[in-house]
């Protein structure tokens, strides 16, 4: 069985670890600097536990590293990871900055193992089966997207003023905890995003000053897309519309189905995927990685796709506060 090392014990590292372990392809261990959320969740899930990285690193060889820390440290930790020689599933975002992105992806070629990135977008079946459908061709380019997105942030997050939610230089505020998922799908739908005119805002949320609101117009290439995201609203919802030159496709990600209108239908054709729990989306991301790690087919963002998402997080700031449109790299 694999040996996976999850660290950072948080909300997503503790959905991690007993998702990796409802695989039963995989032996898990545990890493926090904070002893007390590192014995609670070790005890909850039975698992061995390190109280640094180091520690975890100088004990055993880890097949895999799965990091959860604050984003700011996601690269440096990778760094160690991939000389360790591990594969990586790195959290969202990939990082909060562009430094030190070439060091690390220099160290992961030299590790030639596996990376991706906890896109979980790439799991989702509706979303998935609707890019299957889009590369099919039969609706021609896309031309147009929209995305229409938001929740009721405290409901799902009621930590979110003593997390690193508080501070962009943490991986805070909606363009780089939330909105980042939503591009991060689109481009890897139509493309990656080369233009971007953002306008972000603080509108609700108590106890933070970082956005909470965001709308951004874009191109991804020659489609015209436009994003809109609050995180105070009541509805949870997610909405993505494609139009192309003979139809349109809609994913309702809070619904859990996708639907076609080709030019002339009445109606949607929609495809309803079961109901799945998050916990299982988690779990068919686990075994994606798994099979990455084996060598076997995998949708997962890679190290590349991620780094294309970073791009539009840094520039969707910059362009918050000037007030600029400004072309991707």
């Amino acid at each position: 069985m694999h040996s996976i090392l999850i660290i950072g014990c948080g909300s997503i590292g503790e959905r991690h670890l007993r998702c990796f372990q409802k695989t039963g392809r995989c032996k898990v261990s545990a890493c926090d600097a904070n002893a007390k959320l590192l014995t609670d969740v070790s005890q909850r899930y039975a698992v061995p536990a390190f109280a640094s990285l180091q520690e975890a690193l100088g004990a055993q060889r880890f097949d895999a590293l799965v990091i959860c820390t604050p984003a700011h440290t996601h690269l440096a930790i990778a760094r160690e990871g991939a000389a360790h020689g591990a594969a990586l599933l790195i959290e969202k975002p990939l990082s909060v900055t562009l430094d030190g992105i070439e060091e690390t992806r220099s160290a992961i070629v030299h590790s030639g193992r596996f990376t991706a990135v906890a896109y979980v977008y790439h799991c989702f079946p509706w979303v998935a089966a609707a890019r299957d459908f889009l590369l099919g061709g039969s609706l021609g380019a896309p031309l147009h997207a929209s995305v229409a997105s938001g929740q009721h942030f405290p409901t799902f997050r009621p930590a979110y003023r003593e997390i690193y939610y508080t501070r962009h230089e943490t991986g805070g505020g909606a363009i780089q905890d939330a909105l980042t998922h939503l591009v991060n799908a689109m481009e890897w739908l139509i493309g990656p995003m080369t233009r971007v005119f953002c306008d972000a805002s603080h509108q609700r949320l108590e106890g933070v000053t970082v956005e909470d609101t965001v709308n951004v117009t874009a191109r991804h290439g020659n489609v015209l897309a436009s994003y809109a995201m609050t995180q105070f609203q009541a509805p949870n919802e997610t909405t993505l519309l494609i139009h192309c030159e003979h139809g349109s496709v809609k994913i309702e990600s809070h619904a859990q189905r996708w639907g076609t209108m080709k030019l002339g239908d009445k109606d949607w054709t929609w495809h309803v995927t079961p109901p799945l729990e998050r916990d299982e989306l988690f779990i068919v991301q686990a075994n994606a990685f798994l099979d990455g790690m084996e060598g076997k087919p995998c949708a997962l963002s890679t190290f590349d796709e991620a780094v294309q998402t970073l791009r539009f997080n840094r520039t969707a700031l910059e362009s918050s506060t000037t007030g600029l449109p400004i072309d991707l790299p």
